[in-house]
């Protein structure tokens, strides 16, 4: 959804976190247009390559997932220095810079207003994607640490976002909708919902009836990652066709996540990340 206003511009590239590497890997924001417009190509071959979204026409003909919110919000990008290029990014967007675009991308396909009532400062996560040749350990790992320092530099009392199921056929995750519906779905006052326009119930088979361990293994590792992180997930999952996806939204509070999760993905220069 686009505002429907001239935006107040947003004071991107002036945030810096500290030093998160693992060997050649580097996790650091965005501190250019080039930056930004690299983390737009990663995005395109993941997305729109990989995953079979379907591009606008500005999107195709640039091969960039372009988008105007990018302008409201920091990018984290992990960097293979090695082969000088960014191998994985996030983006982050604070109140602020919903205030100045007018909404959070989560807004397009989830009602948020409980999550936008939270006190404190909250975040939003979204477009997070890892090239598919660096999907491992250390590459996760600096993901999870770039977001726990920038939640610390800017006192983060909740983030939320969507996370995605590749494709659109709901009965191949069936075991993995039931389990977070059943086992992680969030409480009243923080329960987003799917809209009703492509709204998909997540409680397909009932509660004794959940196969955790298939579950387990239907389960995106970013979505298994919030989990663990003592996440929860809203009402209902988001069917978008243009995406090929299946979206459900993900509320982690900072003061829950589990101790184990905070310490193994914590800087000891920095304290607790989370």
């Amino acid at each position: 959804m686009m505002p429907s206003f001239a935006p107040a511009p947003y004071n991107r590239f002036s945030k810096t976190l500290p030093l998160l590497k693992s060997g050649n890997l580097e996790a650091r924001l965005a501190q250019s247009e080039e930056d930004l417009k690299a983390a737009q190509i990663l995005r395109y071959e993941v997305f729109y390559e990989e995953c079979g979204a379907q591009p606008d026409e500005t999107t195709a003909l640039l091969k960039r997932d372009v988008a105007l919110i990018d302008d409201f919000c920091d990018v984290l990008l992990v960097i293979d220095h090695a082969h000088n290029k960014i191998v994985g990014t996030y983006r982050f967007m604070l109140r602020e810079g919903a205030e100045r675009y007018g909404s959070y991308f989560t807004t397009t396909e989830f009602e948020v207003s409980k999550l936008m009532a939270y006190p404190g400062q909250i975040m939003e996560l979204s477009r997070s994607c890892v090239h598919k040749d660096y999907r491992t350990k250390p590459t996760m790992q600096l993901l999870w640490r770039g977001i726990g320092a920038y939640t610390q530099l800017n006192q983060i009392a909740l983030f939320f976002g969507c996370a995605s199921f590749i494709g659109t056929d709901v009965s191949k995750y069936r075991q993995a909708l039931a389990y977070l519906y059943h086992y992680h779905l969030a409480p009243p006052e923080l329960r987003a919902q799917a809209l009703p326009r492509s709204y998909q119930e997540m409680d397909l088979i009932p509660k004794s009836e959940v196969d955790k361990k298939e579950a387990m293994r239907q389960l995106p590792p970013l979505v298994k990652g919030y989990m663990r992180a003592g996440g929860f997930v809203g009402k209902g999952a988001f069917i978008d066709p243009d995406f090929n996806s299946i979206d459900v939204c993900i509320i982690v509070k900072r003061d829950t996540v589990t101790a184990r999760y905070s310490q193994r993905y914590s800087d000891p220069r920095l304290g607790e990340d989370f």
